[in-house]
C-alpha cells in the first residue's frame, strides 16, 4: 500500500510520524510544519551564503590584495626554498601546522632548507582575507605539490594563514595545513 501524499510531496504517513507528538489541533500543527519549513529554507539559504563567501573576493581593498600578492609570492619563496626572505616574513613566535606535526619558526626554516619538505608547487584555487585591526586571516584553497622524504605528492588543503602588522610590515604568525576530503584538482600533466 502507497501512502498518498498532500500538497507538499510528503507521504502522510511521513507527516503522521512527525506531527505524533505535537498538539492535536490541526492549525498548530500546520504552524509547526510552517515553521520548520521556514528553518529549513533560513538554512538552506546560510550555505549558499556561506559557500559563495568561501570564494575568492572579487575587489578586495588594497590591505587586503596586499595580503593576497603577500601569500602568493611566500608560496613561490617556499618554493624557491629562499630561507632568508622566509625569516624575514615569518614572526619569530610563529606557529606552523602540518600533516605530521606542529613546530616554530626555526624548525620550519630548516625543514625547507634541508628539503625535508620541499613546497614545489601551490595550485590556489580562492583566496579569501579577512583583516582585524592588526591581524589578518588569510584561506588558501589549494592543490600542494610537495617533496616529503624523497616522495612527491600532491594533496589538497584548505590553508590557513595568520599574519600580523609590525612596524607597518605584514609578518606571518601562522600556517595551517588542514587536509580536504576532495580530489585533487590539479592536472599531473601540467
Amino acid at each position: 500500500m502507497v501512502a498518498k501524499s498532500n500538497r507538499s510531496g510528503i507521504p502522510k504517513r511521513k507527516i503522521n510520524l512527525i506531527t505524533t507528538k505535537l498538539p492535536h489541533c490541526k492549525t498548530c500543527k500546520q504552524a509547526i510544519i510552517m515553521k520548520i519549513s521556514i528553518l529549513a529554507l533560513f538554512f538552506l539559504a546560510m550555505s549558499v551564503q556561506w559557500s559563495r563567501a568561501q570564494q575568492t573576493k572579487e575587489n578586495p581593498s588594497a590591505a587586503e590584495q596586499e595580503i593576497l600578492n603577500l601569500s602568493k609570492t611566500k608560496w613561490l619563496w617556499m618554493s624557491d626554498k629562499k630561507v632568508d626572505t622566509l625569516d624575514a616574513l615569518f614572526n619569530d613566535k610563529a606557529v606552523f601546522v602540518h600533516m605530521g606535526g606542529t613546530w616554530g619558526k626555526t624548525r620550519e626554516l630548516d625543514v625547507i632548507k634541508s628539503g625535508m619538505i620541499w613546497y614545489k608547487k601551490a595550485e590556489i584555487y580562492s583566496a579569501s582575507v579577512n583583516i582585524f585591526g592588526n591581524a589578518a586571516i588569510l584561506i588558501n584553497d589549494i592543490d600542494l605539490v610537495a617533496v616529503v622524504g624523497g616522495n612527491e605528492v600532491t594533496n589538497p588543503f584548505m590553508v590557513t594563514e595568520v599574519y600580523l602588522k609590525e612596524n607597518g610590515k605584514w609578518r606571518m604568525g601562522s600556517l595551517t595545513f588542514s587536509h580536504l576530503m576532495r580530489p585533487v584538482k590539479l592536472n599531473s600533466n601540467k
